[in-house]
């Protein structure tokens, strides 16, 4: 039978091709929403009341968030190729396998971030400079686990500046009553999902000496990640507030609370493959409240 997953698009690409669309993770979508949805989240919010989201602003940031996600991974396995080698889920990534050189991968994110610039360009001048001003995240993010047992709050900040870029690149500049908590709410759900993530990875980091909250919280998991959930849902709740959201967003914040306590509650942190079902259900976490901001919003 037919499959039109990513990965079988990866695998029915030119064989020269597939190596850079596996460095860029093309086949592994789950990512890309994760940096997505927060983008549709800020512009849902921007949009006039009784409105729709502006669909070519969500198209164009659907466009940048493939973009800007391939070419973070891609700076990721150049900081990690040494690393990914060490670890058995890893060690088959283009750059550790060999697959493409340390040249060539350098090339390709010089092509990425060339798109990546030209979507830029089509956004107000404010947005430009703001998201311009998220590239020194990108490039260092990678290096985070090497420093600090808290890369995934780094990754965070990252992954969620599309909750300030959509709003400015709707409105002009960003509503910071609106923009900050959004933007918060982002980071505590990046610390929920990306801490499970690393539990799948715990023994071997240990072994080759990398950093995470996964390692930090140790069996105090589900309650660091029960906080963060709270923040979120209580982040989500001040945003609706300030632009004056209606009952439906509040429902879907109470049904991302009621997914993200189930995704906790029966979370087996010690099993790679429910960590990584836990993690890829959270694209589902951020369709409940983009949909729920649209039909607020109407």
């Amino acid at each position: 039978p037919h499959s039109f997953s990513a990965a079988e698009l990866v695998r029915a690409a030119p064989g020269p091709l597939q190596p850079y669309l596996r460095l860029m993770r093309l086949h592994q979508p789950a990512g890309t929403w994760l940096l997505y949805l927060p983008c549709t989240w800020s512009i849902g919010l921007a949009a006039d009341p009784g409105c729709l989201p502006d669909w070519h602003m969500l198209s164009l940031f659907g466009v940048g968030a493939v973009l800007m996600r391939g070419a973070g991974c891609t700076i990721n396995d150049m900081w990690d190729r040494d690393f990914d080698r060490k670890v058995a889920r890893t060690a088959s990534r283009p750059l550790a396998a060999g697959d493409i050189s340390t040249f060539q991968s350098f090339v390709f994110l010089g092509g990425q971030l060339s798109l990546a610039l030209c979507v830029l360009l089509c956004l107000n001048y404010y947005s430009i400079v703001l998201g311009a001003a998220s590239l020194s995240l990108v490039v260092t993010y990678p290096l985070m686990k090497r420093i600090t047992y808290w890369p995934q709050l780094v990754l965070g900040l990252t992954f969620n500046w599309g909750a300030l870029l959509g709003w400015s690149a709707i409105k002009g500049s960003c509503e910071w009553s609106v923009c900050l908590p959004l933007y918060l709410s982002g980071v505590m759900w990046t610390l929920v999902y990306d801490t499970i993530y690393a539990h799948q990875d715990k023994k071997d980091d240990i072994m080759i000496g990398v950093k995470s909250t996964a390692l930090q919280f140790k069996e105090d998991t589900k309650q660091w990640l029960s906080g963060f959930s709270l923040a979120m849902l209580l982040s989500l709740c001040v945003a609706g507030v300030n632009c004056n959201q209606t009952f439906l967003y509040y429902s879907a914040v109470a049904a991302v609370g009621a997914h993200l306590a189930h995704q906790i509650y029966t979370l087996d942190i010690d099993k790679p493959e429910d960590c990584w079902k836990k993690f890829a259900s959270n694209r589902t976490v951020g369709i409940l409240l983009f949909t729920g901001i649209v039909l607020g919003n109407l």
